[in-house]
């Protein structure tokens, strides 16, 4: 490890302004990021006596090499850059205040013309509207399906829509009136956006306006004597009704809010996070982090950014509720109020029911530090139990915190692919997961050991390439805007051990492409399947591990998983290869032009009868190129595109 004193900056040249700062480490990846009100004096207190750091602090600055800074006009500012770093470089010092899960969230998308309402996961998309979390995708279900008593908007898929269109049919839920069936004209565009804006209010917490209405309806289809219309408005007043039933109400004003409360030790720190929409909790979140020498007003601070930095309008809530407020509050309420668009509260409940519900947060939270605490204390310890078995039966120097595994996958050698995955500290990181389409040799043809090769080659010669370039960087130039417009680095630091799935000859395989790609001080093993044995390069019998030893079940995780992935991704590649198209095959049209061609005309059958002139308007697609696909779809033949998985004759007008 480098010593603090050699790259220590003269106190003289920090500025006293407030901006943000990075610290670097020999290879020149970025492995901090911070902020201040003023840096001279924040950096010169990583610059003390090191004994008196806080450890990780100490293993911080120890790894780096060089620090830089930006300076910004305004705190607001400051905290933009910060966020925008950390998303990019994902320091490995910087704490991850963050939600390691992927919750269930009943969508709208309001950005179609007939809006859908489904379950989502993962990131949030342009025009949706986004309700929840929810613990469960089952629970979403159950609101739904009582709610299209009420409001029977769409949630079948673009495939039913587009085929119930063609047949003049509904599906069953238009059939049973929980669908109003705009794909067979029952109702228009405008009057279907109705039903689902109406839904969206009412999910939004505006439920008292919907159910009065429906009240008075039945009330006067009863006094007409329509006494099955008002049996079927008291049937939907129960629906709605059992709809908020499953939402708890604890605040009576209606607010909308999101309530955060902390439990903490030296180590770690447990969040809960209550989002309340209407005055009744509509979603639940928690986690546990690990904890560094940051004050709780610092926790707080970077949990906000890390849970609405990529939020917008109504994602943020008009109250954000704390324990404690950050040192900086005025200018992180004023981030916040430009992502809502319009004012934001950060504050600490002090009296009330906004105050009871707190309490109760904390009580969330602290019940789940504790439940973590009893699962992390067998779980580390087995994590730490098998690495070390891995050291000790591979002779390594060190033990392996970070594991790449390789695995291919194909069919009798067509649609070759890869894939790698990442364990560090025993645990998957699946943001570090990549895959590889297998070129092969002229001919395209390729085996599992020429494919291995190829992959390990293609991975570890692009990373020493990336660390090159990033020490170039480091050496050459300290200016922020270069370093931030560098290309992103597509791999991490190199792992301890690599393991690969198979026998000695893939093993072979993959200590050449490691040798050729200048990674000789990379560990390489193999695990194969009919035995589970272990296989070095260069060792003519393999290592039998325990069946019962925490290693191997390691090993066998890893292996499983690179198979899984490697799998999931041939699927996908031969499903695709599998429909063919008359555009498929036409020098100088990619997927992206396809996809702008068949945007603007709708159908293979209307490209084939447009002008070059017409096919010249659409972006992309230049006057040569024009003539050439005017030429192909003249002189191709007339059959229609054809599913080659299942035989099935692909309608032109949905041909893909």
């Amino acid at each position: 490890m480098a010593d603090p004193s050699t790259y220590r900056p003269r106190p003289g040249e920090i500025p006293t302004e407030p901006g943000v700062y990075r610290f670097r480490d020999r290879d020149g990846r970025v492995i901090y990021v911070g902020k201040a009100k003023s840096l001279r004096p924040r950096l010169s207190s990583y610059f003390q006596d090191v004994s008196a750091l806080h450890h990780r602090t100490a293993t911080m600055v120890r790894t780096g090499a060089s620090v830089e800074w930006t300076v910004v006009s305004t705190e607001v500012e400051a905290l933009q850059l910060e966020y925008a770093w950390i998303k990019e470089f994902d320091p490995r010092f910087n704490v991850r205040y963050r939600d390691d899960k992927s919750y269930p969230y009943l969508a709208v998308t309001m950005g179609e013309e007939f809006p859908r309402a489904q379950v989502l996961r993962g990131a949030k998309r342009k025009g949706t509207r986004y309700f929840g979390p929810y613990a469960h995708a089952w629970a979403i279900r159950e609101t739904l399906d009582l709610a299209l008593r009420v409001f029977p908007v769409r949630t079948c898929s673009s495939g039913v829509f587009k085929r119930a269109s063609q047949v003049g049919r509904p599906c069953l839920l238009g059939y049973i009136d929980k669908c109003s069936a705009p794909c067979v004209g029952r109702v228009d565009a405008q009057r279907h956006r109705e039903i689902a804006e109406d839904f969206c209010d009412f999910m939004a917490g505006e439920t008292g306006r919907f159910v009065t209405r429906l009240t008075r309806e039945m009330k006067d289809a009863a006094a007409e004597l329509d006494f099955e219309r008002a049996a079927r408005l008291r049937d939907d007043i129960g629906a709605l009704e059992r709809v908020l039933e499953k939402s708890a109400v604890v605040l009576p004003d209606a607010t909308d809010a999101d309530v955060f409360a902390l439990a903490e030790d030296e180590l770690e720190v447990a969040v809960q996070l209550f989002h309340v929409r209407g005055g009744r909790v509509r979603g639940q979140r928690g986690w546990v982090a690990e904890r560094d020498a940051e004050s709780t007003p610092e926790v707080v601070e970077h949990l906000l950014q890390r849970v609405y930095g990529s939020e917008a309008g109504e994602a943020v809530p008009r109250e954000v509720l704390v324990p404690v407020l950050p040192d900086d509050a005025p200018a992180l309420a004023d981030w916040l109020s430009g992502l809502r668009g319009s004012r934001v509260d950060l504050r600490v409940p002090q009296r009330g029911d906004k105050r009871t519900l707190m309490e109760t947060v904390a009580r969330n939270a602290t019940q789940s530090l504790a439940r973590h605490k009893v699962a992390r204390a067998g779980d580390l310890t087995t994590r730490s139990q098998a690495l070390q078995q891995i050291q000790d039966a591979l002779g390594l120097d060190d033990a392996p915190l970070r594991i790449e595994c390789f695995d291919i996958s194909h069919v009798q050698g067509t649609q070759v692919v890869g894939s790698m995955v990442v364990f560090e500290d025993g645990l998957p990181r699946k943001s570090e997961y990549r895959r590889f389409i297998v070129r092969g040799d002229e001919t395209g043809a390729t085996d599992d050991t020429a494919a291995m090769h190829e992959v390990l080659t293609r991975r570890f010669r692009r990373g020493r390439r990336e660390d090159d370039e990033a020490a170039a960087a480091a050496d050459g130039s300290q200016d922020d805007t270069d370093a931030g417009a560098a290309r992103p680095a597509r791999f991490a630091y190199r792992p301890n051990l690599v393991v690969v799935d198979g026998g000695l000859p893939q093993v072979n395989a993959a200590a050449r492409a490691l040798a050729d790609a200048g990674a000789q001080d990379v560990a390489v093993v193999g695990l194969a399947k009919r035995l589970e044995e272990v296989w070095i390069p260069g060792e003519d019998h393999p290592l039998v591990l325990a069946r019962s030893s925490e290693g191997l079940y390691l090993l066998q995780r890893l292996r499983d998983e690179a198979h899984r992935f490697a799998v999931t991704f041939h699927r996908q590649r031969r499903s695709k290869a599998m429909t063919a198209s008359r555009l498929d095959g036409i020098p100088g049209l990619g997927e992206k032009r396809r996809k702008a061609l068949l945007k603007a005309f709708g159908s293979v059958k209307r490209i084939s009868a447009a002008s070059v002139d017409e096919l010249a308007e659409v972006p992309g697609i230049g006057p040569a190129l024009a003539a050439v696909i005017a030429a192909q779809l003249a002189s191709a033949d007339t059959m229609p595109a054809v599913n080659l998985a299942t035989g099935e004759v692909v309608d032109e007008g949905n041909e893909p």
